[in-house]
């Protein structure tokens, strides 16, 4: 029987060689302590909460509050998926992508959004009976949009720096 290297093709065959090397996705340890490290936990924490706390009510009654958790579902999936790809350094393996006009995007629509989420959540607190369950929840949920909502701007600032200084320099 013959014995063939590692990621030697056999003869004959049309196959070419495959690498067994390992992926060179890094944990980026310096991206947690970025201010946009911090605004991207801040906001999958308050996002989170923020469906949390209307998921765990009634809401479906409300067609309002099924658009705060539509909102608040989708943007903590995008902003987790987003958080994972900019701590592996997966966005430098990808140069396809334009990832500062990505991320401005991203971040301007999820503040608008969230915004107008805040404040359906803010009106629809006055459809429940004070000191209830659906109250607090919804209560406290209005006030994690509203945090969520000031965390998007705060990174649509930060983007809006990046994406001028790269515009600049071209």
């Amino acid at each position: 029987m013959e014995r063939l290297a590692v990621g030697t093709p056999r003869r004959g065959s049309s196959l070419p060689p495959y690498n067994t090397s390992t992926s060179t996705l890094a944990f980026d340890q310096h991206f947690v302590t970025t201010s946009k490290g911090i605004l991207f936990l801040l906001e999958i924490v308050f996002g989170m909460l923020v469906w949390i706390l209307v998921g765990g009510t009634d809401y479906f009654h409300l067609s309002a509050l099924c658009w705060v958790m539509f909102v608040s579902v989708l943007f903590w999936i995008l902003t987790v998926c987003l958080f994972i790809i900019y701590l592996t350094g997966a966005h430098n393996r990808i140069p396809q992508i334009h990832w500062i006009t990505l991320s401005l995007c991203f971040d301007c629509s999820a503040a608008a959004l969230y915004l107008v989420t805040a404040v359906v959540q803010a009106l629809m607190v006055n459809h429940a009976i004070r000191g209830r369950h659906s109250y607090n929840c919804w209560a406290a949920s209005a006030f994690f949009a509203f945090l969520t909502t000031v965390c998007y701007a705060g990174s649509s600032y930060l983007s809006y720096r990046v994406w001028t200084t790269t515009e600049e320099e071209q």
